[in-house]
This record gives structure tokens, sequence and C-alpha cells, in this order.
């Protein structure tokens, strides 16, 4: 391999086929897999990991340490699945010790200016658009689907099908298969074009959207309506990854457009 105009240190692990263009910089502790390629003036980093099929864009940082004073220089990992798309400008760092590792799924698409903070869980197929902001140890969802400019605060899980709008301000968690937008941000429907777009039988998403207009529309609140759920809906995958979710949600939900419009109906308004 030709490393002329280029900062590759020859402990570096590097697959077969792999494309380095110049002025691109790979540190002694990285791993890349086979058929990946590398464009001009990225940066690998210590203790990423990254799988085959990976393309990384130019200028992308990957593998930085945490913007976290309480990291000591901990050894930790970025974890980088296969068929990885890194645009151009990201910066994704490493982990802490709370975790020990980043992790980026499978065939996510990780647009230009995306930060991603340490400890954070990307699920597989995602796509975080452009300027998405991730702060430490969130977790997303396998096919979630964050627009441009989202900020999403630490310690913050989103369900996996889900879909964020852009500019959105992501304060408490997201359950799994829903569209959520506006200022709070709130639950504005299932996200059904998604989920029939990866398969999901029409009898699946319509028991989908009754459970969410138990948890978001009936006026309960969410304890009564977790139970109500339970009590109510045949067990299915769907209705026991919202509940799992929705228990575990520590940080509470995001709320439904009754906060905003009360129980009018179809959100009119009141003189």
């Amino acid at each position: 391999m030709n490393r002329d105009l280029r900062n590759i240190h020859p402990n570096a692990k590097i697959g077969k086929n792999v494309t380095i263009a110049p002025f691109v910089t790979i540190e002694e502790d990285v791993v890349i897999g086979d058929n990946s390629e590398i464009k001009a003036s990225a940066c690998i980093q210590n203790g990423t990991r990254m799988g085959e099929g990976c393309k990384i864009f130019p200028g992308a940082i990957v593998g930085s340490i945490p913007q976290d004073l309480k990291y000591k220089g901990e050894d930790t990992i970025l974890e980088i699945g296969n068929n990885v798309i890194i645009r151009e400008y990201c910066t994704i760092n490493i982990g802490t010790n709370a975790s020990g590792k980043t992790v980026i799924g499978d065939n996510c698409l990780i647009m230009a200016y995306v930060h991603v903070a340490h400890d954070c869980i990307v699920g597989a197929n995602s796509i975080l658009a452009n300027c998405v902001n991730l702060a430490g140890h969130i977790e997303i969802g396998e096919k979630s689907i964050l627009g441009g400019m989202t900020a999403v605060h630490q310690f913050v899980r989103i369900g996996a099908h889900s879909m964020i709008s852009g500019g959105s301000l992501v304060r408490k968690d997201v359950p799994p298969y829903i569209k959520a937008a506006r200022e709070p941000l709130s639950y504005t429907g299932v996200n059904s074009i998604g989920l029939r777009r990866r398969g999901f039988s029409e009898d699946q998403i319509h028991n989908i959207q009754d459970i969410y207009r138990l948890l978001y529309v009936s006026g309960f609140n969410t304890s009564q309506a977790v139970e109500q759920i339970e009590s109510t809906f045949a067990a299915t995958a769907e209705r026991d990854n919202i509940l799992s979710f929705v228990r575990s949600a520590d940080r509470g939900i995001i709320r439904g457009l009754r906060h905003l419009y009360g129980n009018r109906p179809n959100g009119s308004s009141s003189k």
C-alpha cells in the first residue's frame, strides 16, 4: 500500500481492499474492515473498530476522546458496524468507563456535521440527518430517523422505527414506532408509512395505532394507560416493546398533543 501523503501507523489493522485517500490519519489502535473507503483528510483515532464496507468522508474525526471532564484516558472503544456511511466533518467519540464503548450499528447513515458523543448506541439502519447532535449515553433504536439539526439530551432513549422532525429538542424518551414533532416535542402519530416500508402488516400497524390512542389520547395518565394496554391488548412483540419501553423510561416519555389542545375535537381552539 502506498502510504505517501498519509499518516498511517504501521500497527493499525487494515483489511483487504481498503482505499485510503491522501492526508488521512490512522492511529495505532485502529481496526478497519475489508472493502472500506477512507476519503481525504479524515482522521481515524485510537479505539476505533470499524466493520466492512464502511465509507468515511472528508474531514470526519472518528474515535476522538470524549468531551467529558470525567474521562481520564481509560481504554475504551468506538464500535462501528458494517456498511456504515459517515459523511463530512462528523465527530464521533469513544466511550468512557460508564459503558466502555460507543456503538454505531450496521448500515447507518450519519450525515454531515453530526456529533455522536461518548457511550451512545445508534441502532442498525438508522439515519442521523445533517447537524444532529447527540449528548452522552443516548440510545437510539434500530431504523430510526432523526431530522436535521435535532439535539438530544444526555441519557435520552429513542425507540426503534421512530421518526423525529428536524430541528427538534429531545428532552424526554421517545417511544418506538411513532413520529414526534413540535415544541415541546410531542407525539404526532404512528410512523405508519415507515412501518409499511419495513414490512409491518396493516393489522400490526392498526394495533400499534390503537395502543398509542390509549396512551396519548384517552385521558389516562401514563401509569393508568400502561395498565389498560396490558389488560386490553393481546400480547404481541409490538405491544410488549411499547410497554417495556414506557415502563423503563426513567426520564419520562414525550407528551401527546392533548397537553396543547386538551380534549377538544380535532384540536380546535376555544374562544
